[in-house]
């Protein structure tokens, strides 16, 4: 390998040669101490993995995706008692293929559903509403006054005549639309969730309640007990059909796709096996390659167990990425082994010589992908922080397993004497400008005038045409229906189906106005109201909106025979006292207990991200112009208004989020080469993937939210370890006088050629994600596939040709030899050596 050859560690035969007191203080604790070392290895690796076996959960939780701290969430939370039905909620919806809803055997089937659901734990009961709920009720004025009663009958039996006064109460119940499906096709069960079982005290097992859906409503209603065409994703041949949306049922969902995706990890790790192999030849060495990758995983999952977190479907991603991670790690030791054991290095000597050269530079890798990960613990979500710390726990993990077991484990094993001498073979011809030498040579290039001049030209064009794209890049979801999952999901069929039977959506935006007792019937109040309503309804995402002003002015204007005139806010209070009272029994969900709290719910269209902002922009434009003492006007409860509040919440950390990255990675590289030229080489490269990762999400049209918010702040923490490890190598050769170009192509030998290896492998590990049943999984996939691959292009193509303008001339230093106690002069070649000053 050109020059790497004549300043490379000395090469040692026998290891009565070397000098075991050499190396600092953990080199000799870990290598001379092997035999107790890899003793506290397997013990560790035991009782983590009995610990990821038998205390790990997969448990999503409604509180985990929500800001907690954010002022909308805040308002809803603290007011949470008082706005039942507002907050975590599913619907079930049983349409029958056959006649309509007016059918004995219809309510008959729709009954075992609403008193299934209605004896489930968790059930909010007192809020649930269907055809069967003694809480909805008809009203109507007659000569004699009001008259109601719960919309299905009292004594009903099933006779014709009782159907038929079903029919009419829906009718004067006003819940078509709402309840009952336009075409009398179906009917909704609407049913709010506790956070917490009451007879356990426990969370929802949101997985165990999308299962009994699915076994005791679906199968028995749906497929007759056919679970496997369920489980196809089929839908029932049957006559009735059950739909469910709302968030337990979507989380239930993402967790069975998550089953499915554990084979993705398996797929990842053959994957791997495979690309190794190729690359080495060697079975031994790239089994120990992935074993130390995989004991990462085991320990990460350990820990995590042991400290109380749980998976998510959004950690779940976690596993992957150290997996991915350790394998480029662990591939730069088995590198260096593999050519010191070439050069006929003892395997023992030639592990603490890879340890020697690359520890430093390896922790400093891995250090800048913690900061990745852990600066995503600032944004104020829940689930993205428990991601943070679960991927950081990984990280640190793996500075055991790749950077110290690794070389250890290779110092007994080392590696098959075939591939040892296939890699000099392969170093030879590459001297000789033949094999992986021509692709050296073209990369050789990039340090002359005229490619730098045109790679940077090429990479500035880029990055203006992305930055220009990325301008379009949207906040929020940018489809109907649930983005987690695929269009064709059986969720998002089930949602397609109620948008477009029901007029009023599951997406409830709602404003709290809050009062003191008694205050939500004054006069002034219900005006603003009223005319808080009226001002969400010109927006063209707002389908209708629902108060206490509706039910007031109807049971006002029905007091009075139903005259037109009256059907208005009255001054007289004790005409708004009566209303309020009547509506109490009608619609309690429209105020609360002492009057002091009132929601204003504008049923939205969709929860795109244009419609959340026009409607926030509108709703906090008129709380700012009426708020006062005596009512304040508060932002936002409902599905929508938490979405909305999560999207604010993203949107003020996209960017802060990617400024503390860039800073952590920026400190760490001037800490590693001592250089701010050296710096600013490593982190251009990157900055041109995040421009260019933000454009291709616009060209894919996929948002920035919850699921994708994480993966750029990845892509840099991850990417900045091809810099490191290439970066670094050339820094040395060129402090010790060697030109640009012959400096830059001992790099590429020396850990450049492990640099497109581990490109490789993390998007091989990454990629298989895009056939994921879970729809944010798959776009993740493509994100990092992206990031690692372009981030790989971006250190072998514009560090040489940033180089070229930045660091031709460095200031060389003199090389230091080090004389260990034998009197053998031994060279720190790698990172843990340079200095520069500037």
């Amino acid at each position: 390998m050109g020059n790497i050859k004549q300043d490379s560690m000395p090469v040692i035969r026998e290891l009565r040669d070397f000098d075991r007191q050499s190396g600092n203080r953990l080199e000799r604790l870990v290598f001379n101490y092997r035999p107790l070392f890899m003793l506290l290895m397997a013990l560790a690796t035991v009782v983590l993995g009995y610990m990821a076996a038998t205390r790990l959960e997969l448990r999503p939780s409604f509180e985990k995706m929500i800001p907690q701290s954010q002022p909308y969430i805040q308002n809803f939370l603290e007011n949470r008692q008082s706005l039942r039905g507002l907050g975590n909620s599913v619907r079930v919806v049983v349409e029958t293929t056959q006649g309509d809803i007016f059918d004995p055997g219809y309510l008959d089937v729709l009954k075992q559903v609403n008193d299934k659901l209605f004896l489930t734990e968790g059930v909010d009961r007192a809020w649930m509403k269907s055809l069967w709920s003694p809480a909805v009720r008809w009203t109507e004025v007659t000569e004699e006054g009001f008259q109601g009663g719960p919309v299905m009958p009292d004594t009903y039996q099933g006779k014709p005549e009782e159907i038929e006064q079903l029919r009419q109460n829906i009718s004067r119940a006003g819940i078509v639309g709402s309840l009952v499906a336009s075409d009398y096709k179906s009917s909704m069960l609407i049913v709010p969730l506790l956070d917490k079982a009451t007879a356990s005290g426990q969370r929802i097992d949101y997985h165990a309640f999308s299962q009994m859906l699915e076994e005791q409503l679906r199968d028995q209603i749906e497929f007759a007990g056919d679970s496997a065409a369920r489980q196809a994703g089929e839908e029932g041949k049957g006559q009735y059909k059950v739909r469910v949306i709302g968030f337990a049922k979507l989380m239930g969902d993402l967790i069975d796709g998550l089953i499915q995706v554990m084979m993705f990890f398996g797929l990842a790790v053959v994957t791997s096996l495979i690309i190794i192999y190729i690359y080495t030849r060697c079975v031994r060495s790239t089994l120990l390659v992935v074993g130390c990758s995989l004991i990462a995983v085991v320990w990460q999952l350990g820990i995590v167990a042991w400290l109380g977190y749980a998976i998510d479907p959004y950690s779940v991603l976690v596993p992957f990425l150290i997996f991915a991670i350790g394998v480029s790690h662990a591939a730069q030791k088995m590198n260096g082994i593999m050519q010191d054991i070439a050069r006929g290095t003892h395997k023992l000597i030639a592990a603490r010589y890879t340890f020697r050269r690359l520890f430093i530079a390896g922790v400093t890798a891995l250090l800048a992908d913690a900061v990745g990960f852990a600066v995503l613990m600032l944004i104020d979500i829940p689930v993205i922080r428990d991601l943070a710390i679960t991927a950081s726990i990984g990280v640190a993990v793996l500075i055991f397993t790749s950077l110290l077991l690794m070389p250890v484990a290779l110092s007994y094993v080392g590696v098959g004497a075939k591939a040892a001498e296939r890699a000099l073979k392969i170093d030879t011809r590459a001297e000789g400008h033949k094999g992986f030498g021509k692709l050296w040579d073209l990369l050789d290039r990039f340090t002359t005038r005229r490619w730098a001049t045109g790679a940077v030209l090429v990479a500035l064009l880029m990055g203006i045409g992305g930055f220009m794209v990325s301008l379009q890049l949207k906040i929020g979801d940018l489809e109907s229906g649930a983005p987690e999952l695929r269009a064709d999901s059986r969720y998002n069929r089930d949602n397609a189906y109620i948008t477009s039977h029901y007029a009023l959506s599951s997406d409830l935006f709602a404003v709290m106005i809050k009062t003191a007792p008694e205050g939500c019937l004054n006069y002034k109040t219900l005006i603003l109201a009223d005319r808080l309503a009226w001002e969400l309804q010109q927006s063209p995402g707002v389908q209708a909106t629902a108060s206490l002003v509706n039910a007031v002015r109807q049971i006002t204007a029905g007091t009075y025979e139903g005259n037109p005139k009256l059907n208005s806010i009255q001054r007289n209070q004790d005409v708004l006292n009566y209303a309020a009272q009547q509506a109490s029994v009608n619609s309690p969900e429209l105020f609360n207990n002492d009057c002091s709290l009132m929601p204003v719910i504008a049923f939205l269209k969709d929860h795109k991200a244009e419609t959340l902002d026009a409607v926030v922009a509108i709703a906090e434009k008129f709380a700012r112009e009426n708020n006062s003492e005596d009512r304040q006007f508060l932002l936002a409860a409902g599905s929508a208004g938490i979405e909305a509040a999560t999207n604010i919440v993203v949107r003020e950390a996209n960017r802060t989020m990617l400024l503390y990255v860039y800073a952590a990675v920026t400190l760490f590289c001037l800490i590693t080469f001592r250089s701010w030229r050296a710096t600013l080489v490593a982190l251009l490269p990157l900055v041109l993937t995040s421009i260019l990762c933000e454009a291709l999400m616009v060209v894919m049209g996929i948002g920035v939210k919850v699921a994708t918010l994480p993966v750029i702040a990845l892509g840099v923490g991850i990417g900045v370890d091809y810099a490191l490890y290439l970066l670094s190598v050339q820094l040395h050769y060129q402090r010790q006088g060697l030109p640009l170009s012959q400096a830059y192509r001992n790099a590429v030998s020396f850990t450049g050629r492990v640099v497109g290896l581990v490109g490789i492998t993390l998007a091989a590990g990454v990629v298989c994600w895009v056939w994921s049943p879970i729809k944010f999984q798959a776009d993740m996939g493509i994100l990092l596939t992206f990031m690692f691959l372009w981030n790989m292009l971006g250190a072998l193509i514009l560090i040489p040709a940033l180089s070229y303008f930045l660091l031709r001339h460095p200031v060389a230093q003199a090389y230091v030899a080090q004389t260990d106690k034998t009197g053998t002069s031994q060279r720190q070649d790698m990172p843990h050596a340079l200095t520069t000053s500037e």
